[in-house]
Protein backbone atom coordinates (compact mmCIF):
# COMPACT_ATOMS: atom_id res chain seq x y z
CA UNK A 1 0.00 0.00 0.00
CA UNK A 2 1.59 3.27 -1.12
CA UNK A 3 1.77 6.05 1.45
CA UNK A 4 2.89 9.67 1.33
CA UNK A 5 5.39 10.22 4.15
CA UNK A 6 5.55 13.95 4.78
CA UNK A 7 6.66 14.85 8.29
CA UNK A 8 7.74 13.19 11.53
CA UNK A 9 4.79 12.64 13.85
CA UNK A 10 6.46 14.50 16.72
CA UNK A 11 6.50 17.81 14.84
CA UNK A 12 3.84 20.43 15.58
CA UNK A 13 0.74 19.34 13.67
CA UNK A 14 -0.93 21.27 10.93
CA UNK A 15 -4.62 22.06 11.22
CA UNK A 16 -6.51 21.49 7.98
CA UNK A 17 -9.54 23.77 7.79
CA UNK A 18 -11.98 23.02 5.03
CA UNK A 19 -15.21 21.80 3.56
CA UNK A 20 -16.80 18.83 5.30
CA UNK A 21 -18.11 17.31 2.08
CA UNK A 22 -15.26 14.75 1.92
CA UNK A 23 -14.49 14.51 5.63
CA UNK A 24 -14.61 10.71 5.68
CA UNK A 25 -12.21 10.49 2.76
CA UNK A 26 -9.81 13.09 4.15
CA UNK A 27 -9.80 11.47 7.58
CA UNK A 28 -9.08 8.06 6.05
CA UNK A 29 -6.13 9.42 4.05
CA UNK A 30 -4.68 11.24 7.06
CA UNK A 31 -4.85 8.01 9.07
CA UNK A 32 -3.47 5.88 6.23
CA UNK A 33 -0.43 8.11 5.73
CA UNK A 34 0.12 8.92 9.42
CA UNK A 35 0.07 12.62 8.59
CA UNK A 36 0.46 14.86 11.62
CA UNK A 37 -2.64 16.85 10.67
CA UNK A 38 -5.67 17.83 12.72
CA UNK A 39 -8.91 18.73 10.98
CA UNK A 40 -11.61 21.37 11.40
CA UNK A 41 -14.51 20.95 8.97
CA UNK A 42 -17.05 23.56 7.92
CA UNK A 43 -20.60 22.97 6.66
CA UNK A 44 -20.56 21.37 3.21
CA UNK A 45 -23.34 23.71 1.99
CA UNK A 46 -21.36 26.93 2.56
CA UNK A 47 -20.41 27.17 -1.12
CA UNK A 48 -24.04 28.20 -1.68
CA UNK A 49 -23.68 31.18 0.68
CA UNK A 50 -20.59 33.26 -0.05
CA UNK A 51 -21.04 35.62 2.91
CA UNK A 52 -21.25 32.73 5.36
CA UNK A 53 -18.32 30.97 3.73
CA UNK A 54 -16.21 34.12 4.02
CA UNK A 55 -17.16 34.69 7.65
CA UNK A 56 -16.78 31.12 8.87
CA UNK A 57 -13.54 30.37 7.02
CA UNK A 58 -11.85 33.55 8.18
CA UNK A 59 -13.06 33.04 11.75
CA UNK A 60 -11.71 29.49 11.80
CA UNK A 61 -8.33 30.64 10.47
CA UNK A 62 -8.15 33.51 12.96
CA UNK A 63 -8.97 31.22 15.89
CA UNK A 64 -6.18 28.82 14.93
CA UNK A 65 -3.71 31.67 14.47
CA UNK A 66 -4.45 32.94 17.99
CA UNK A 67 -3.57 29.48 19.27
CA UNK A 68 -0.28 29.60 17.39
CA UNK A 69 -1.27 26.81 15.01
CA UNK A 70 -0.19 26.43 11.41
CA UNK A 71 -3.03 25.91 8.98
CA UNK A 72 -3.66 24.54 5.52
CA UNK A 73 -7.00 24.94 3.73
CA UNK A 74 -9.06 22.21 2.06
CA UNK A 75 -11.13 24.22 -0.39
CA UNK A 76 -11.27 24.89 -4.09
CA UNK A 77 -11.85 28.30 -5.59
CA UNK A 78 -15.19 28.34 -3.78
CA UNK A 79 -15.13 32.07 -3.05
CA UNK A 80 -14.01 34.87 -5.43
CA UNK A 81 -11.76 36.24 -2.68
CA UNK A 82 -10.34 32.87 -1.62
CA UNK A 83 -6.76 33.64 -2.64
CA UNK A 84 -6.89 36.99 -0.85
CA UNK A 85 -8.05 35.29 2.34
CA UNK A 86 -5.27 32.71 2.10
CA UNK A 87 -2.66 35.40 1.59
CA UNK A 88 -3.98 37.39 4.53
CA UNK A 89 -3.69 34.36 6.79
CA UNK A 90 -0.31 33.26 5.40
CA UNK A 91 -1.54 29.86 4.35
CA UNK A 92 -2.33 27.90 1.19
CA UNK A 93 -5.06 25.62 -0.11
CA UNK A 94 -5.45 22.40 -2.01
CA UNK A 95 -5.07 22.73 -5.77
CA UNK A 96 -8.29 22.31 -7.75
CA UNK A 97 -11.33 24.28 -8.83
CA UNK A 98 -13.59 22.37 -6.45
CA UNK A 99 -13.84 19.20 -4.38
CA UNK A 100 -15.04 17.12 -7.36
CA UNK A 101 -11.92 18.02 -9.36
CA UNK A 102 -9.80 17.06 -6.36
CA UNK A 103 -11.57 13.70 -6.17
CA UNK A 104 -11.81 12.82 -9.88
CA UNK A 105 -8.97 14.74 -11.47
CA UNK A 106 -9.51 17.51 -14.01
CA UNK A 107 -9.83 15.36 -17.13
CA UNK A 108 -12.50 13.02 -15.80
CA UNK A 109 -14.33 15.93 -14.18
CA UNK A 110 -14.46 17.86 -17.46
CA UNK A 111 -15.45 14.76 -19.41
CA UNK A 112 -18.55 14.22 -17.27
CA UNK A 113 -19.30 17.93 -16.90
CA UNK A 114 -19.36 18.39 -20.67
CA UNK A 115 -21.88 15.53 -20.90
CA UNK A 116 -24.15 17.41 -18.49
CA UNK A 117 -23.40 15.82 -15.13
CA UNK A 118 -24.42 17.22 -11.79
CA UNK A 119 -22.05 15.55 -9.32
CA UNK A 120 -23.69 14.15 -6.20
CA UNK A 121 -21.71 13.13 -3.12
CA UNK A 122 -23.05 11.18 -0.15
CA UNK A 123 -23.25 14.17 2.21
CA UNK A 124 -25.29 16.20 -0.27
CA UNK A 125 -27.57 13.26 -1.08
CA UNK A 126 -28.39 12.77 2.60
CA UNK A 127 -29.28 16.46 3.08
CA UNK A 128 -30.59 17.14 -0.42
CA UNK A 129 -34.13 18.53 -0.11
CA UNK A 130 -33.49 20.98 2.78
CA UNK A 131 -30.20 22.08 1.20
CA UNK A 132 -31.76 22.73 -2.21
CA UNK A 133 -34.92 24.44 -0.94
CA UNK A 134 -32.92 26.64 1.44
CA UNK A 135 -30.86 27.81 -1.52
CA UNK A 136 -33.45 28.01 -4.32
CA UNK A 137 -36.80 28.16 -2.55
CA UNK A 138 -39.64 25.63 -2.50
CA UNK A 139 -41.06 26.15 -6.00
CA UNK A 140 -40.44 22.80 -7.69
CA UNK A 141 -40.92 24.21 -11.16
CA UNK A 142 -38.20 26.78 -10.60
CA UNK A 143 -35.85 24.25 -9.01
CA UNK A 144 -36.22 21.84 -11.92
CA UNK A 145 -35.78 24.61 -14.48
CA UNK A 146 -32.53 25.60 -12.79
CA UNK A 147 -31.18 22.04 -12.87
CA UNK A 148 -32.45 21.22 -16.36
CA UNK A 149 -30.90 24.40 -17.79
CA UNK A 150 -27.36 23.13 -17.24
CA UNK A 151 -27.54 19.43 -16.35
CA UNK A 152 -28.70 16.28 -18.10
CA UNK A 153 -28.20 13.72 -15.34
CA UNK A 154 -27.19 13.27 -11.72
CA UNK A 155 -23.87 11.45 -11.35
CA UNK A 156 -23.58 9.94 -7.87
CA UNK A 157 -19.96 9.43 -6.85
CA UNK A 158 -19.37 6.47 -4.56
CA UNK A 159 -16.06 6.34 -2.66
CA UNK A 160 -14.65 3.53 -0.48
CA UNK A 161 -15.73 5.56 2.57
CA UNK A 162 -19.42 5.75 1.72
CA UNK A 163 -22.30 3.86 3.20
CA UNK A 164 -25.23 2.79 1.06
CA UNK A 165 -26.81 6.09 0.01
CA UNK A 166 -28.56 4.69 -3.08
CA UNK A 167 -32.06 5.46 -1.78
CA UNK A 168 -31.08 9.05 -0.93
CA UNK A 169 -29.48 9.50 -4.37
CA UNK A 170 -32.59 8.16 -6.11
CA UNK A 171 -34.76 10.54 -4.10
CA UNK A 172 -32.49 13.47 -4.97
CA UNK A 173 -32.62 12.64 -8.68
CA UNK A 174 -36.42 12.38 -8.62
CA UNK A 175 -36.59 15.69 -6.75
CA UNK A 176 -34.99 17.53 -9.69
CA UNK A 177 -36.42 15.14 -12.32
CA UNK A 178 -33.10 14.01 -13.76
CA UNK A 179 -31.84 10.48 -14.47
CA UNK A 180 -29.37 8.98 -12.01
CA UNK A 181 -26.03 7.40 -12.90
CA UNK A 182 -23.29 6.02 -10.65
CA UNK A 183 -19.50 6.10 -10.65
CA UNK A 184 -17.17 4.34 -8.23
CA UNK A 185 -14.23 6.57 -7.35
CA UNK A 186 -10.93 5.77 -5.63
CA UNK A 187 -9.03 8.15 -3.38
CA UNK A 188 -5.74 8.22 -5.26
CA UNK A 189 -6.18 11.65 -6.83
CA UNK A 190 -7.48 13.22 -3.63
CA UNK A 191 -4.53 11.72 -1.75
CA UNK A 192 -2.06 13.37 -4.13
CA UNK A 193 -3.86 16.72 -3.82
CA UNK A 194 -3.79 16.61 -0.03
CA UNK A 195 -0.15 15.53 0.14
CA UNK A 196 0.84 18.35 -2.20
CA UNK A 197 -0.97 21.00 -0.12
CA UNK A 198 0.56 19.75 3.13
CA UNK A 199 4.05 19.68 1.62
CA UNK A 200 3.70 23.21 0.23
CA UNK A 201 2.50 24.53 3.58
CA UNK A 202 5.36 22.90 5.48
CA UNK A 203 7.90 24.13 2.92
CA UNK A 204 6.65 27.68 3.43
CA UNK A 205 7.72 27.47 7.08
CA UNK A 206 11.30 26.52 6.28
Amino acid sequence: MKTFAIQPENQTPLTMIGCGILRKEVDRLIAKNHWNVHTHYLDSALHNYLNRLSTELNQALEEREKLGEKTVVFYGGCHPLMEKYLEGHHTCRTHGQNCIVMLLGYELFMQELEKGAYFLLEDWALTWEPMITACFGANMTVIREIFHSSHKYILALRTPCNGDFSAAAETAARFVDLPLEWMDVGLEHLETVLADAIQRRLAAEQ
